[in-house]
């Protein structure tokens, strides 16, 4: 380990396809994974969610004929802020990344773009994708609140979702099954719960955790994550036909 604490981040890991590669495969659809680099408590690190959108969109391009695509991994966690290690861009600037993101692909002959969103405070990519519908480059968002739902009960996740938002159940089991290298202790002894945060955008997470941490992530487990994933590339299905694709799944 350097002498700046970095560990290696193994859910980093970056599409290697070749031109050649891509070229013989022919997919209709790219999957863009968008993450963040914010706090997640003293446990997970701040590179959390985009190692989740990454290993989701992994975990997609493996059993269907998708082109994946590497991620952003700097976004919008403005709310973030009093924690250090937290960057953050404009939704105005995360907005122009994806759109030029988007266009590249369109003029490269790829069909639509599925967005793999692994943090909660992207909201202006709901603007994005609602902007494409009925043109001729389809786009979605993905995972929905339902995909996460039906994935949830599938794993057996017992925080509700609205008490798991962050750094909880959920993310921290998922980690534990894909990349458990980068879950430092602590998390059996971590929960905190605030499910009345009605003033979130205006004072930030601040105001409802001392911590970083809403959720229990005392309950995760790394079976927990792989059942979570699983019913991700379930639900995603539905996703790749209304975009346009006409290959079926893997």
């Amino acid at each position: 380990m350097s002498g700046s604490g970095t560990r290696p981040q193994a859910g980093m890991v970056l599409p290697t396809r070749t031109t050649e590669e891509v070229r013989a495969d022919r997919p209709e659809v790219a999957v863009l994974p968008v993450g963040s680099f914010e706090q997640h408590g003293a446990f997970l690190p701040l590179v959390t969610d985009t190692v989740i959108a990454c290993t989701v969109a992994a975990e997609i391009a493996a059993a269907y004929p998708v082109l994946q695509l590497p991620p952003v991994t700097v976004s919008c966690s403005h709310e973030h802020a009093a924690w250090p290690g937290t960057v953050s861009i404009s939704a105005a600037t995360l907005y122009a990344v994806v759109r030029d993101i988007a266009d590249s692909l369109r003029r490269s002959g790829i069909r639509g773009l599925i967005l793999v969103n692994g943090h909660g405070g992207n909201y202006v990519l709901r603007n994005i994708v609602q902007e494409s519908a009925g043109t001729d480059f389809r786009m979605a968002l993905f995972p929905g609140s339902a995909d996460w739902e039906a994935a949830r009960t599938r794993a057996g996740v017992r925080t509700p979702a609205n008490s798991d938002m962050h750094a909880g159940e959920l993310e921290t089991s998922i980690l534990l099954h894909a990349h458990p290298e980068l879950v430092r202790p602590g998390h059996e002894t971590s929960d905190w719960i605030s499910d009345d945060r009605k003033h979130l955008l205006t004072l930030g997470m601040s105001a409802y955790t001392e911590t970083g941490v809403v959720g229990r992530p005392s309950r995760a487990s790394a079976d927990k994550g792989k059942e979570l994933l699983a019913g991700l590339v379930d639900c995603f299905a539905e996703y790749l036909s209304l975009v346009g694709a006409e290959k079926e799944a893997g």
